[in-house]
């Protein structure tokens, strides 16, 4: 036969390596703790992800409305404060208005003394005007031009003012002396309406009192009859009190007043009437006596017959004690016995489990594993 160099198959090989290359990859991939993934909720961690962007998002965009209304609220604020201080200085521009028209120096009583007008206008300097320097010139070219047509309109302007004033001052006098006239009258009439009112009351109140003290000696007149017919009326019922006492069976003393007969009564015997009764007879006594001696002897038959029952129930309650007592003992000796018994069994089932343990730790368990048993886990992904 030919020797023929046929091709070596190594499919087998290919296929083993194959399978050794995944395995590496998929042990790199397992007990890799940085990237394993085994065992978390992919999902659950996305949502907590999408959740806490969507959280921080809204409290950006609250953040950013906080914001936006502070900006909004500074912007009022100062807006408001502008508007004040611009109301302040018009207010100040008319106060200062008024004082230079209403409050000006030269219109008061002093304006003649300061130093500043007409007064020292009017003082003469004893120096030569040209021995005096440029410093000591009291009037400068230009100055005072129309100033006395100025003070003249504002003379007039003040006249008008004060006539203003004064007439509307004079007005507002007669406004109030009328109103004070009015006033006095209608104080007038109103005093005239309240004396008029008083009479009218005191006429009142006069026939008042006039009806009242008729009524009050109409009501003593009756009340003075009444008083004589119940007084009639008690002594009447007075004298037939004595004399129904005089002529009745209590000053007599009879005994058969004492008692009425009762008709269907519980015992159908006479009963006696307290308020006329005067002792019992010797038969009653002696009836009563008779039957109190007949209640004493049956109560000391009672009595008796009670002490005889006691006694025998203070000697069934020995008996029966002395019968708890024997079952109590024999009880607690068979209790003692059951005891002892159970510790006998305890002491055996000790000697068992000593007698394992020992068979365990020096027959069974004598063989101790090594570190190589230890490395045969967690050594393949499968």
């Amino acid at each position: 036969m030919y020797k023929v160099d046929l091709p070596v198959d190594n499919s087998a090989d290919v296929a083993v390596e194959r399978r050794r290359a995944a395995e590496a990859a998929r042990q790199a991939r397992i007990f890799n703790t940085r990237h394993r993934v085994m065992g978390l909720d992919l999902k659950a961690l996305e949502q907590q992800v999408v959740e806490n962007k969507e959280r921080e998002e809204m409290a950006g965009q609250r953040e950013r409305a906080l914001d936006m209304l502070r900006v909004t609220q500074d912007e009022v604020l100062m807006k408001q404060q502008q508007e004040e201080e611009e109301r302040r200085a018009e207010l100040n521009r008319d106060l200062i208005q008024y004082r230079a028209i209403r409050q000006r120096a030269e219109d008061t009583r002093d304006a003649d003394l300061n130093v500043h007008r007409q007064g020292a206008l009017g003082l003469s300097i004893p120096i030569p005007e040209s021995e005096l320097g440029p410093a000591s010139m009291q009037v400068f070219q230009g100055e005072g031009i129309g100033d006395n047509d100025k003070r003249r309109a504002q003379m007039e302007q003040t006249e008008r003012a004060l006539r203003a004033q004064r007439e509307q001052s004079e007005k507002l006098q007669k406004e109030k002396k009328l109103k004070e006239l009015l006033k006095g009258k209608e104080l007038v009439q109103q005093d005239l309406r309240a004396v008029q009112l008083d009479a009218l009351e005191e006429e009142c109140k006069r026939a008042g009192r006039i009806a009242l003290n008729n009524y009050n000696h109409a009501q003593a007149a009756e009340c003075v009859e009444k008083e004589r017919k119940e007084r009639m009326r008690r002594e009447g019922k007075e004298m037939a009190e004595v004399w129904h006492m005089v002529t009745s069976d209590i000053l007599t003393e009879c005994p058969k007043a004492a008692e009425r007969q009762v008709d269907g009564g519980p015992v159908g015997g006479p009963r006696v009437l307290t308020d006329r009764w005067r002792g019992m007879s010797p038969v009653q006594l002696s009836a009563i006596r008779r039957q109190r001696e007949e209640q004493r002897l049956e109560g000391k038959r009672l009595r008796e017959i009670e002490k005889q029952r006691d006694a025998a129930w203070d000697f069934q309650r020995m008996v029966q004690t002395r019968e708890d007592e024997e079952e109590e003992r024999k009880a607690m000796e068979l209790k003692k016995e059951k005891r002892i018994e159970m510790d006998r069994y305890n002491e055996q089932l000790a000697r068992d489990q000593r007698e394992h343990q020992q068979y365990l730790s020096k027959t069974l368990y004598t063989n101790r594993p090594t570190a190589r048993y230890f490395t045969q886990f967690s050594s393949s992904s499968r």
